[in-house]
């Protein structure tokens, strides 16, 4: 059972984070180039100049978000900005999109071209001051999460209709070997989109299009799927005090504004799982 959290009409919701030390919900509208911070009851809109689409959280009071041009540390008390890294600045034609930390205290993030054209994108890494590519030829970057165990990490590329894993290092959480087909959503027309690991190993992926969270396990096996009011949902998180309630973002893109459901809106299902708390970037 799920229900409203935050009725805010997104055209495009994506990167919820729950912030542990805050205890506080964000989330970003990228088409309207907002980050969008739960206080409460209310919601706090901050506007920025370019698309932003996700964030990693740095400490109490700052989060490492991704631009169309940029990395770059944000104070949520202050609203100020400091530039950390450049993301393909020089390409008009992608923004950021999917992205999350990991256990190493490292940052993923995928850009894509604003206009979807094919293979346009590129997952990256960014740790210890350096930005590395992972994957070129990427179309609609999604779904980087990451084990309880470190061994291994998700995405996809949304329009291959796969989720893959790929196996890490230990040390320092760089890919190690070639990635594999976790989840072939193929003969179903699944269209994965973001996605987070539970504290017991599960993967939970939104399905674009279905208006709903699909759980698979280790194994790749199903084993549930929570339903939303909405059919465009984009991505959870796992927050709350007890970390069980699976937020999840959604957009009202191309939907109808007088059908009665709440395109756009972030929604909650409570105790469902236990998450594991969001990592934090080390820059």
């Amino acid at each position: 059972m799920s229900e409203v959290f935050d009725a805010t009409r997104c055209v495009l919701g994506e990167g919820p984070l729950w912030h542990p030390a805050r205890e506080q919900f964000l989330w970003f509208d990228i088409n309207r180039h907002q980050l969008l911070i739960r206080e409460g009851s209310t919601t706090r809109t901050v506007q920025f100049n370019e698309h932003v689409s996700a964030a990693g959280w740095v400490d109490d009071a700052s989060v490492l978000v991704a631009s169309e041009t940029r990395l770059f540390l944000f104070d949520l008390d202050r609203e100020r900005s400091e530039d950390v890294e450049g993301l393909e600045p020089d390409n008009a034609a992608t923004r950021s999109n999917d992205g999350r930390a990991d256990p190493w205290g490292g940052f993923w993030i995928g850009t894509m071209a604003k206009d979807h054209a094919a293979g346009a994108g590129v997952i990256y890494r960014y740790f210890r001051g350096e930005l590395r590519a992972l994957y070129p030829g990427i179309s609609i970057p999604n779904a980087m999460c990451f084990l309880p165990d470190r061994k291994h990490a998700y995405f996809t590329d949304t329009v291959t209709h796969k989720i893959m894993r790929q196996a890490l290092e230990p040390d320092r959480g760089w890919p190690e070997g070639d990635p594999e087909v976790f989840v072939d959503g193929t003969a179903n027309g699944l269209h994965p989109d973001g996605a987070v690991v539970d504290a017991s190993g599960t993967l939970w992926c939104a399905m674009f299009g279905a208006g709903e969270v699909v759980a698979f396990a280790p194994d790749g096996s199903k084993q549930a799927e929570i339903s939303f009011d909405a059919p465009q949902t984009t991505c959870p998180a796992f927050g709350g005090a007890a970390l069980d309630t699976l937020f999840c973002t959604s957009a009202a893109r191309d939907m109808p504004k007088d059908d009665g459901k709440p395109h756009g809106a972030v929604f909650a299902a409570h105790e469902v799982a236990v998450g594991q708390a969001e990592h934090r970037v080390k820059l």
